[in-house]
């Protein structure tokens, strides 16, 4: 069983470095279940990149919620990655459906239609980053709810727009927008215009209100952190990197499609370490 988490571990470690190096301030206990729920994601999130088009994409899909749904029980068990998920719901009572969500919001991103509306954005950014956030809760919590949802909710959404604001050069190029239609067309833009790869001052005013967006939800969620219970907390420190992210965004000189929005791993794992420094002094002074 050991083996399969650190496969996890291992996946995560690769394709997601800041969910990664956040899962190290969780207790040991509750990380390989971190992890592979993190995998997880990732297994559902990068199915458009290992398939060549949508029907086969589906397919990955289905194999997934017919797991989680017990339909597949001896491909499960030969499956590392199923194995260590299976393990981690029943260990946690985490709710399949949940994870069937994130399953069907994933579909999306298998074709290049465009985001319809800001709405819709927040609804797959809930089913997707916010679910991840309060799952992990829920594993930090020993399988209990820490009354999260809230925080979760607000995390999730930050996170998620800013991750895709990030990507926008790697999603345009292969003809997918993920600003919504509704933000565009305020500017006099289309989901063509985007996936066209040009910067305009039309589109950076679009992401501007984007950035605004996910601002305003990074900041409902730091009023509701006082909240938080400090076992759940390590759930939420890879939102602290949203900050940083942006701020280089709105910063001089930012092309969307040119400019590399990262910070140095040094300066991330410092962030991170403050972060739950923060957090574990905000615990003692509710104590006291």
């Amino acid at each position: 069983m050991t083996n399969v988490f650190d496969q996890a571990a291992d996946l995560v470690a690769r394709l997601d470095k800041d969910r990664y190096f956040s899962v190290l301030f969780a207790p040991a206990q509750s990380r390989p279940h971190l992890y592979a729920l993190l995998a997880y994601n990732l297994e559902i999130a990068r199915v458009r990149d290992v398939v060549s088009d949508p029907f086969p994409g589906e397919v990955r899909l289905q194999w997934w919620r017919d797991v989680l749904e017990g339909a597949r029980p001896g491909d499960a068990m030969s499956h590392p990655l199923a194995i260590a998920v299976l393990d981690t719901i029943e260990r946690f009572s985490l709710p399949t459906d949940a994870l069937v969500r994130m399953i069907d919001a994933r579909i999306f991103d298998l074709y290049d239609d465009p985001m319809p509306s800001l709405d819709y954005l927040e609804g797959y950014a809930g089913e997707t980053a916010s679910a991840l956030i309060q799952l992990s809760a829920i594993i930090l919590c020993g399988g209990s709810d820490p009354g999260t949802g809230a925080a979760a909710g607000h995390a999730g959404v930050a996170y998620a727009i800013t991750g895709l604001l990030r990507a926008l050069p790697f999603h345009a190029a292969r003809g997918q927008c993920y600003i919504p239609q509704d933000v565009l067309a305020q500017h006099g833009l289309t989901h063509s215009d985007v996936v066209q790869g040009q910067s305009s001052p039309a589109l950076l005013a679009a992401l501007a209100q984007m950035r605004g967006h996910a601002q305003r939800h990074l900041d409902a969620l730091r009023a509701l952190m006082p909240k938080v219970p400090i076992k759940a907390a390590p759930a939420f420190l890879s939102v602290s990197l949203v900050q940083p992210y942006l701020d280089r965004m709105a910063g001089p000189g930012y092309d969307p499609f040119r400019t590399i929005v990262d910070l140095p791993q040094w300066r991330k794992q410092i962030r991170l370490w403050s972060s739950a420094r923060r957090a574990r002094a905000l615990a003692r002074t509710r104590r006291a």
